[in-house]
Parts: structure tokens; sequence; C-alpha cells
């Protein structure tokens, strides 16, 4: 049976968009201005900035107004207790298993938070399993992580859907797999390499991989 890697954060769910409706929230119960927002939107940069950065980042700016405690309790769980899953994607990932693929979530993050979101949004019950980089010791782009989310079966039949082009698709891509870049409206920059297929959104991703076959 064929490994389906997909990326979590941006992928099969919208956290950018978790995180502004935390941050937003954040900014009105501590009577910050809400023109804030656009600032730790540019603070987070899609979740790629280190948490510590960004709580240093927040403490300072807020240190006379807000608990380091508060700030500490948005970042852990702030986007996490707002993340869903979009229909079309839980769709597509049935859809998937049905056809025979193995669905596998390989994302970076911290174990506990990443945990949180894929219960919170029933992918657990969806894939086979999951991969965090805090607990695998390994995150990608770095080859062993995928290693890790084979757990011991062949990845030469393997796809990787994801939101990052260094990440995601240089990283499955060095190690000779096929991969889907899910755009989110943005235009491929990257001239060393070049995803499989790209795909607008998530699911017309995994619908696309499911029209290729293994």
């Amino acid at each position: 049976m064929p490994l389906l890697l997909l990326d979590l954060d941006n992928t099969l769910i919208d956290r950018d968009a978790a995180f502004r409706a935390a941050m937003a929230a954040f900014l009105a119960d501590h009577g910050l201005p809400a023109e804030d927002l656009a600032r730790l939107m540019a603070l987070d940069a899609d979740g790629y900035t280190p948490r510590p950065a960004v709580a240093e980042a927040m403490t300072r700016r807020y240190a006379d107004r807000v608990p380091p405690a508060a700030i500490r309790a948005v970042l852990d769980h702030g986007a996490a207790d707002r993340v869903t899953l979009a229909d079309p994607v839980r769709a597509s990932l049935l859809a998937a298993a049905a056809a025979g693929w193995i669905p596998v979530v390989v994302t970076n993050g911290r174990t506990v938070q990443q945990t949180e979101k894929i219960r919170r949004t029933g992918l657990d019950t969806l894939v086979d399993s999951w991969v965090i980089s805090e607990a695998a010791g390994h995150k990608k782009p770095a080859p062993e992580i995928f290693r890790v989310a084979a757990a011991g079966r062949s990845l030469k039949s393997a796809w990787m859907v994801g939101d990052s082009a260094h990440a995601d698709i240089g990283g499955a891509g060095a190690l000779g797999l096929r991969t889907a870049w899910v755009a989110r409206g943005r235009t491929w920059c990257e001239g060393d390499f070049a995803p499989t297929l790209t795909a607008a959104d998530t699911a017309t991703a995994i619908d696309g991989i499911l029209v290729s076959g293994p």
C-alpha cells in the first residue's frame, strides 16, 4: 500500500487563520491596539519563527500590560484551540484511504501542541499515524523524519503533500519522493527543484495524486 505523507500546518489545517483569530482575541482581551495584529502575524511568519523568539518579542512589547504567563498560554494553545479540518480535505483523505493509500502526518513542531491539533480536528481518526519533529528528533527537510514516517515501509511509491517549498518539497524530493505543493495563492520560486504537481489547495492536491496513482 502506498504512503501519502502530509504536512499539518497550512496544509491539512489552516494554521494561519487559527493563529490570526487567537492573536485578535489576545489583543482584545488585554485592551491592546487592534492594529498590532499585522505586526504579530509578520512576527510569526507563517509559524516559522521559533516560538521562544515570538514569546520574547511579545513579552518585550507588552511587558507593562500583559503577564508573561498569558503570552505563553496564547502561543501554546491559542491556535491549537481554534484549528478546524475543512470538509473537502476530510473527504479527500477518506477517498485516499478507500483507494488503498496510507496517510501519515509529518510535521515540524512541539509534540504536545501538534498532537492537540491532530486530535482536535479529528485527524487522528483519518490518518494511519503521525510523526512530530520534537518526538522524532529530526525536522523537515532532514531525510530522517521522512524515513521515520515510513515506519519501515518503502518510500519508492510515496508522495509528500505540503505548503513549504524547502521543508516539504525539497526535503521529500531529495529522497526521490513525488511531491505535491499546496500553493495557497503563491508562485513557485525555487530554481533548483520543483514539485511533481502544484495545486491551489490540499484537497485538490490529494485528488490529483489519486488520479496519478502510486
